[in-house]
């Protein structure tokens, strides 16, 4: 009889991760898979945005080396990424996530041109935070290797995600999901397709709810999100939350929200106008806040 002792494998991210869109989200993600040893491919729709893309992603990644959070240098790092406008570079990927805006057609073609050039077995994720990956995954061929992978801004940061399962999602594909996310260095869970999901269902709600208070002039925008901050312990107040998610990406959440829950989440007048005007937080330099780089 053996006396050998079983141990945990570590979870491994795959070797090849594409992220289709290098904004904000798309360039953290890109980056939370560089450091955590993946090579990773980033396309953009032109080549100005891979441009943009690529030097978000590398000062991030010089950032992250900085404060010691990589034992790699930033150049081994850098060797590691690929920002281009082809999509046929996902060909080699065992995982491609979209991270283009909140928009449900977006995303679904962004999702089919993706599948075209995907290998069978390969992972197809989708970072929203609200649109069901039921519906997403409707016009894919394979929808069982479809599910949500929703980060948080900031991603490098932020020590959640969100793992969304549709109803085809094949178990060993959650599986492998939440053991990437372990590998990356955040916490995973897991929650079924619904609208909102877990995490962007109870947000929005607070969130709408200080914007309303705002709205009727009940306090500052500083002393509602000092009360959640100091009275309930949350590390960022709603509003300021709202400046730093994007108050035009808040919107959309709240539409869909409100189309399926109704009136309890219909969007705020001054959250509409806001955005109307171009105030969409820390993006844009001011929201329920002013914001300089």
């Amino acid at each position: 009889m053996s006396d050998q002792t079983t141990t945990d494998t570590p979870a491994l991210v795959p070797a090849r991760v594409g992220v289709l869109g290098g904004g904000r989200m798309g360039a953290g993600i890109a980056h939370a898979f560089l450091l955590a040893g993946s090579r990773v491919d980033v396309v953009e729709r032109d080549s100005a945005s891979a441009g943009a893309a690529a030097d978000r992603i590398r000062r991030s990644v010089v950032r992250s080396v900085e404060r010691g959070a990589t034992s790699r240098s930033a150049a081994e790092v850098d060797a590691a990424l690929t920002v281009g406008t082809d999509l046929d570079v996902f060909a080699a990927a065992e995982l491609v996530i979209e991270a283009v805006p909140e928009d449900r057609a977006l995303k679904e073609d962004a999702l089919a041109r993706i599948e075209r050039t995907l290998p069978a077995a390969s992972a197809l994720a989708s970072n929203t935070s609200s649109i069901s990956i039921d519906a997403l995954g409707a016009a894919l061929r394979r929808p069982d290797r479809l599910l949500g992978l929703h980060f948080f801004n900031p991603v490098p940061t932020s020590a959640l995600v969100e793992v969304v399962l549709g109803s085809a999602t094949a178990p060993a594909l959650a599986d492998a999901a939440r053991g990437w996310v372990a590998a990356i260095d955040k916490t995973a869970v897991t929650v079924r397709d619904s609208p909102g999901f877990a995490s962007s269902r109870l947000g929005v709600m607070l969130g709408l709810e200080a914007i309303r208070m705002l709205e009727e002039g009940v306090a500052s925008a500083a002393d509602i999100d000092t009360a959640m901050e100091l009275g309930y312990r949350h590390p960022m107040g709603p509003l300021r939350t709202t400046d730093i998610v994007g108050l035009d990406v808040r919107l959309g959440i709240a539409e869909e929200l409100e189309a399926a829950f109704g009136e309890r989440f219909a969007p705020p007048a001054l959250l509409r106008r806001l955005v109307a005007e171009g105030h969409l937080g820390r993006k844009s330099g001011s929201g329920f806040y002013e914001w300089s780089e």
